[in-house]
């Protein structure tokens, strides 16, 4: 129950909301950090156990380091108070500890009463905004937004100046193997090779294929073609590989906002011309296919 009231109080404010505090200390910022609620010792500062970014790469984090050292923390952090008197970071987990690395010893804050679910979807949004979020990150970041709060891809796209396509695009890389993914997470595979490897029978097979050839995306994405055909041989330049039978541009798309949109891989086969088709849906477990019936049952 207490779940969820704090999911529905979320859901109140509204996304539109939740990113006017999330952009309100870059406004502060550019007014000086005078304007921020108060100074409060590092010390009394800790990060949210529930932060969605796991991963801070110490090279950007000392970069950030010698900037404070420079500048100070031009940015406040926006934080929730506790009953003890401590705070709990909302956004700007990344400034706090490199501040720590400047050796500060107080920082700039905005205070907010936020609820548990909102600190867990601000925090998210925070990270969806920063520029060096990988695809599959940022892909997560969405995946959150919609099962833990409701939010559809129309409302994302509109509050974080997205397109729907783009979001709908990074959410089918979601759909490829554990294995896949974790090579996107770790800059051996693109974003655009990973697209590519999502209609493959054996993605992971490909994937690593891909990696030890330095294949480009073109390539990867006719020796895609290729697996699809029965062809395991190596990738033909895509001028090679082209056939009649090929999908549009909107089908594809199509095909990925439904993959996006239930989660499971969708094919459309529909030939230019006609006006009937087939649609196939791919459930990997049971789990899967009980949430199909439930969404096709409208239950």
């Amino acid at each position: 129950m207490a779940d969820k009231q704090e999911r529905k109080r979320g859901l109140g404010r509204g996304l539109s909301a939740l990113m006017s505090d999330v952009t309100e200390s870059e406004r502060v910022a550019a007014q000086g950090v005078a304007a921020a609620d108060q100074f409060v010792p590092i010390e009394r500062i800790s990060p949210n156990p529930d932060q969605p970014r796991k991963r801070f790469e110490q090279s950007d984090l000392n970069d950030l380091a010698s900037s404070i050292r420079e500048k100070g923390v031009i940015q406040p952090l926006i934080v929730r108070a506790r009953s003890d008197g401590s705070f709990e970071i909302v956004a700007g987990e990344r400034r706090w500890r490199a501040a720590q690395l400047a050796q500060l010893h107080e920082l700039p804050v905005i205070v907010r009463d936020f609820s548990d679910a909102e600190v867990l979807e601000v925090a998210i949004i925070e990270n969806i905004q920063r520029a060096d979020l990988n695809a599959i990150e940022e892909a997560a970041g969405y995946r959150q937004l919609m099962d833990k709060f409701g939010h559809t891809q129309e409302k994302m796209a509109e509050a974080l100046g997205k397109s729907r396509s783009h979001i709908a695009n990074l959410l089918r890389l979601l759909t490829l193997p554990d294995a896949v993914i974790d090579m996107v997470r770790g800059g051996d595979l693109s974003a655009g090779h990973a697209r590519a490897l999502i209609p493959a029978s054996d993605p992971l097979k490909l994937a690593q294929a891909i990696f030890k050839g330095g294949l480009s995306v073109r390539a990867a994405e006719a020796l895609v073609k290729n697996e699809l055909k029965g062809d395991s041989g190596p990738a033909k330049s895509p001028s090679n590989t082209a056939s009649k039978d090929e999908k549009d541009a909107d089908t594809r798309a199509l095909e990925g906002d439904l993959s996006a949109s239930l989660g499971m891989k969708v094919t459309l086969n529909h030939k230019s011309g006609h006006k009937s088709g087939q649609l196939v849906i791919k459930y990997d477990s049971l789990e899967q296919l009980d949430e199909l019936c439930r969404i096709l049952g409208g239950s």
